[in-house]
C-alpha cells in the first residue's frame, strides 16, 4: 500500500506540475495568428515543453500504478492532484482561495484516508 501512495503522489505532482506549466506557457502566448511569429513563439515555449514533459512522466507512473493495483483503487487516488492544484494556485500563483474550495479539499483528504485505510 506504501508503494501505491507514494506513486500517486508523485504522480499527482507531476500531473498539478504539468497544470502549473501549461498556465505559464498560455500566459506567454499573444492571440493566436496565422504568423510565423505565432508558430516560432509555440515551437520555442519552454514551459510548454516542461509540461508536456511533465504529463508524460505522469502517464508513465500511472501505468506502472494500473498495472500493478485495483483500476477502483488507484483511480480515486488521482485526486491528490486537486490538492496540489489548489496549494500550486495560492503559492505559485498568489490567488485567493475561498473557504468553501479548502473545505472541498478537506474532503478530497478525507476520502484519500478512507481509500488507503486497510480493510
Amino acid at each position: 500500500m506504501f508503494r501505491l501512495i507514494f506513486c500517486s503522489i508523485v504522480q499527482c505532482v507531476f500531473l498539478a506540475a504539468g497544470q502549473v506549466f501549461l498556465k505559464f506557457a498560455l500566459e506567454k502566448f499573444e492571440k493566436f495568428g496565422w504568423t510565423w511569429k505565432f508558430f516560432r513563439d509555440f515551437f520555442t515555449n519552454w514551459w510548454l515543453l516542461a509540461s508536456g514533459l511533465s504529463m508524460v512522466a505522469a502517464s508513465i507512473i500511472w501505468f506502472y500504478i494500473l498495472k500493478h493495483n485495483d483500476l477502483s483503487l488507484a483511480y480515486p487516488l488521482i485526486s491528490i492532484s486537486y490538492i496540489f492544484g489548489t496549494l500550486a494556485a495560492v503559492f505559485i500563483f498568489h490567488e485567493t482561495v475561498p473557504v468553501t474550495r479548502w473545505i472541498g479539499v478537506l474532503f478530497i483528504m478525507i476520502g484519500v484516508a478512507f481509500l488507503t485505510k486497510p480493510v
